[in-house]
C-alpha cells in the first residue's frame, strides 16, 4: 500500500503524517529514506518482498521527489510498490497534477493539504540559513520563529539549512565555521528528523535544539 503526504500546509501536513506514523504497529521494521541515502538498490528489494529479519515492514520517504533523477525512479517503481506487502510512504511538499494522477494511478491513499491563497505567501528560507552561515544567533532564531509562525515545515528549513552548509564547503567558506565544524552540521542535519521520528520527538523541538547548539 502507498500513503501519500504533500502539500504546502506544512503544519496539519505534518500533524496527519506524525498521526498515522504512530498508528503503524509496533514492532514493524522501518526504513526512513531522504535525499542522503537514497539507495535504488535497497528500495528494490523493499518491496520486492520480506525480509530475511522481517515479513512486512514501512518504508518513509522524505522528499525525495524533489530531486529529478529519484522522482523518475520512484514514480516508475509505484506500480510493483502498490503491490507489495509492505507500506510505503511518502512525506512531500506540493507536487503537480500530473505527478498526483500517478499515485492516484496506484489506489494510493492521497492525503493532500493546500493552504488558502491568502496564506500562500512564502517565507524566505534563504533568511533563516544567511543567518546561520553568518552566526548571527539572534537573527537565526527569529526568522526561525517566524518561519514556525508561517506554517513553514521543518523539513524545508532543514532542507535549505543543509544547502547551505554544502555550499559553505564546496566553496570552503570557513571564516565562520571551520571544516569539522561544518561537516559535522551536515551529518546531524542529515539525520536529525528520522531519528526524532524513530526516538518520538517533536520535529520542531528537535531543530531548536539542534540551532542551540550549533554556535
Amino acid at each position: 500500500m502507498i500513503y501519500l503526504f504533500a502539500g504546502d500546509d506544512a503544519k496539519n501536513k505534518l500533524l496527519a503524517y506524525e498521526k498515522f506514523l504512530k498508528s503503524i504497529p509496533s514492532g514493524t521494521e522501518t526504513f526512513f529514506i531522504n535525499r542522503n541515502d537514497f539507495n535504488k538498490t535497497q528500495i528494490e528489494s523493499l518491496y520486492s518482498g520480506s525480509g530475511l529479519f522481517f515479513s512486512k515492514c514501512a518504508v518513509i520517504f522524505e522528499n525525495i521527489l524533489e530531486y529529478e533523477e529519484n522522482r523518475d525512479f520512484i514514480l516508475e517503481k509505484l506500480k510493483p510498490m502498490s503491490k507489495s506487502p509492505n507500506s510505503f510512504v511518502f512525506l512531500e511538499s506540493k507536487l503537480n497534477k500530473m505527478i498526483l494522477d500517478i499515485f492516484k494511478k496506484t489506489r494510493a491513499e492521497l492525503n493532500i493539504f493546500i493552504l488558502p491563497k491568502a496564506q500562500t505567501e512564502k517565507f524566505n528560507n534563504f533568511l533563516v540559513a544567511n543567518a546561520f552561515g553568518q552566526k548571527d544567533k539572534l537573527n537565526l532564531w527569529i526568522y526561525f520563529r517566524q518561519a514556525v509562525d508561517r506554517g513553514v515545515g521543518m523539513e524545508e528549513l532543514i532542507g535549505v539549512l543543509f544547502w547551505k552548509v554544502k555550499d559553505m564547503l564546496i566553496k570552503k567558506d570557513f571564516r565562520k565555521f571551520s571544516e569539522a565544524e561544518l561537516k559535522s552540521s551536515a551529518s546531524r542535519l542529515s539525520f536529525l528528523l528520522p531519528e526524532a521520528r524513530k526516538a518520538g520527538l517533536d520535529a520542531e523541538a528537535a531543530f531548536e535544539q539542534f540551532l542551540l547548539e550549533a554556535f
